[in-house]
């Protein structure tokens, strides 16, 4: 079979631990990146882009974040959605007052904004755990948007509290086509992804690992909880900041609290429960779940002229039992499905 590692011999270490050992998984991941940068750019619709590649890939970044702090460093968060609005609404604000900076520059402190409102958060992590530390996650996210609500100051005295974002220029050029915007959100996204899944196999990566399995121990033997949470809560808020300006800057176009509301956070969570938590690939098969599941079920609908009341309790309802199975099944969620597929493919056809 194609999918072997027979004749790979691995002679150094570093080639042994490489972030893609096998050749097949390097030729996948380089074809996977020519379609999305190259072929989908020439054939993909208006509506294909706006409508589910952005969000994709945006919903993409925002679970990788969370999934770093609940999948790797194992603290529950119900707050992701108040990050991204600390993103947008810092980078909105950058733009604004200091005026010629560049939209990366403001995308950078829009998270490095969110990270420190995770490191303050993040402090009751270091006395309690589990649905105790998400009721406080989800206190923040209330306040967040309680702030932005009530505080003019974020949205520039605006009376409906909805604001136009600017544009996106980059060394001269104006990204104002959905093509430009996809382009450059899956640019960001590709290379934040990258970056999350060398961190998770550092040293940092490790020792949230470790203060996830059994924090007692791990404290044992020399990690430190401290600097491990709040380590994790500040890069977790920097990614879904990140996030967040690019939901604001290249899909909505508007600054807005509403748009990053508390279902906003629950949906990010199912992304990882479905995808997988503790797995990079994982928060990307649970953002395209996620995206296309509303699609096919409105299609679904629509095909049996069925009344359009029953799509949203649809919805919520294959949510729901989605999550239960996943849970009871296979708690690793479409990660662990795909990683199992590809172990029944090297075996195949040899029994075991």
């Amino acid at each position: 079979m194609f999918y072997r590692e027979a004749g790979q011999f691995k002679t150094t270490y570093q080639s042994d631990s490489a972030l893609f050992p096998i050749l097949q998984d390097k030729i996948g991941v380089l074809v996977g990146l020519a379609i999305f940068f190259l072929a989908i750019p020439l054939v993909a619709t208006p509506y294909l882009f706006s409508a589910i590649l952005i969000p994709f890939l945006i919903f993409s970044l925002a679970a990788i974040g969370l999934n770093i702090l609940t999948g790797y460093a194992g603290q529950l968060s119900l707050g992701s959605a108040a990050f991204m609005a600390v993103g947008a609404f810092a980078t909105y604000n950058f733009m604004l007052r200091i005026p010629g900076k560049p939209i990366l520059v403001a995308f950078i402190l829009g998270g490095i904004s969110a990270a420190l409102v995770g490191i303050a958060f993040g402090l009751p992590s270091l006395r309690i755990r589990g649905f105790y530390l998400a009721v406080t996650t989800l206190a923040m996210q209330f306040f967040v948007l309680w702030c932005l609500t009530k505080i003019p100051w974020f949205t520039n005295y605006s009376p409906s509290g909805v604001i136009r974002a600017q544009q996106v220029v980059i060394l001269g050029y104006v990204f104002d086509s959905q093509v430009s915007r996809y382009l450059l959100t899956l640019s960001i996204v590709s290379l934040m992804a990258l970056m999350a899944k060398n961190m998770v196999r550092t040293n940092l990566g490790r020792s949230w690992m470790a203060i996830r399995d059994m924090d007692v121990a791990a404290e044992v033997i020399g990690f430190r909880p401290l600097q491990t949470k709040l380590t994790a809560f500040a890069i977790s808020a920097f990614y879904c900041g990140v996030a967040g300006a690019l939901f604001a800057y290249t899909y909505l176009g508007t600054v807005e609290p509403e748009a990053y509301s508390l279902d906003l956070s629950f949906r990010i969570l199912f992304m990882i429960i479905i995808g997988g938590m503790g797995s990079i690939l994982g928060s990307f098969l649970g953002a395209a779940f996620m995206t296309l599941l509303p699609i096919g079920l409105n299609m679904f609908v629509h095909h049996f002229s069925l009344p359009m009341t029953l799509a949203s309790n649809l919805e919520l309802m294959t949510f729901g039992s989605l999550i239960i199975f996943f849970l009871i099944v296979e708690p690793h969620g479409l990660a662990r499905l795909w990683q199992i597929g590809k172990e029944k493919l090297r075996l195949w056809p040899f029994p075991y």
